[in-house]
């Protein structure tokens, strides 16, 4: 069995008036390569008549964000062309690449209604090779995401990235990233091997797990040694997780804002081409 380094707890720090939850990077942990960051926001409920999403239009470079839809909905517009609004269980994948301005705000309909919201966006690495690939943005519905059922129908998976049990996930990830999210009923149990060489991404949205033997609390990410394949999840209430793994890049990492490179020289280009209008126009 798997043997567990830490349990990070993530730090509270919102956003204006939007709950953010930081897990990815903490005090206590900068990078689980090639997982880079993970914000948490709410679960709250908005009023009606009001401001939405507070993430308006911000370049990238470097980096891919992976962005799951708990509850309530994200209207996505990029330099790119692309533009969607996607609701309640489903999942947006953006590879920035060599560079895209892009907006993540709530959608009219929810700004003048109001209602429960609550999303999580995780950052994933990409390796030199891949930081100046071309910009891709695709967001799904939770209908258009594959699912698996385990322990007769107390655990969905849903299946974003990777394959799972030899089932594929709906999205292809270039640096061969598996990512699901699992929602399970009060005492289910799911066991799961992974590939002792990747770096596994635990985060437990909500509820609580023994994993592995250890307690894994909401908001929690759990931190594995690279020592074997099997993980064993047990939900202690009803709860849900962020799962995922992948092969560490094991390259420099530079960050700085929404620039994720892998040299100093390289975060400079990058805020050079974006004030040079390189990353694309942006037009409301």
């Amino acid at each position: 069995m798997r043997t567990i380094k830490q349990i990070h707890t993530a730090t509270y720090s919102p956003i204006a008036d939007l709950i953010t939850y930081s897990p990815l990077p903490s005090r206590t942990l900068q990078q689980i390569d090639p997982f880079l960051f993970l914000n948490h926001h709410g679960p709250q409920v908005y009023p009606a008549n009001n401001r939405g999403l507070p993430f308006g239009p911000h370049p990238h470079r470097g980096m891919e964000t992976v962005t799951f839809i708990i509850d309530g909905d994200i209207m996505h517009k990029d330099s790119g062309g692309h533009e969607s609004v996607i609701t309640a269980g489903g999942v947006q994948w953006m590879t920035a690449g060599r560079g895209l301005i892009h907006a993540e705000v709530s959608s009219t309909e929810f700004k003048k209604n109001g209602g429960n919201l609550e999303i999580l966006q995780l950052w994933l690495n990409l390796p030199s090779r891949l930081k100046m690939t071309e910009p891709f943005y695709k967001g799904l519905q939770k209908d258009e995401i594959p699912t698996i059922i385990h322990d007769n129908g107390n655990i969905v998976s849903h299946l974003v990235s990777g394959t799972w049990e030899g089932h594929k996930g709906a999205f292809d990830s270039l640096i061969d990233v598996s990512l699901c999210t699992m929602e399970y009923k009060a005492g289910s149990q799911y066991s799961v091997s992974i590939p002792a060489s990747h770096t596994i991404f635990f985060y437990v949205i909500r509820g609580q797990f023994i994993v592995n033997g250890q307690k894994a609390a909401m908001h929690t990410l759990v931190e594995f040694n690279h020592d074997a394949e099997q993980l064993t999840i047990q939900a202690q209430e009803d709860s849900i997780l962020l799962l995922g793994h992948a092969e560490p890049i094991g390259e420099p990492v530079i960050a700085q804002g929404p620039f994720v490179m892998n040299t100093q020289q390289e975060i400079m280009e990058a805020y050079n081409d974006y004030r040079m209008g390189k990353f694309g126009s942006w037009s409301h």
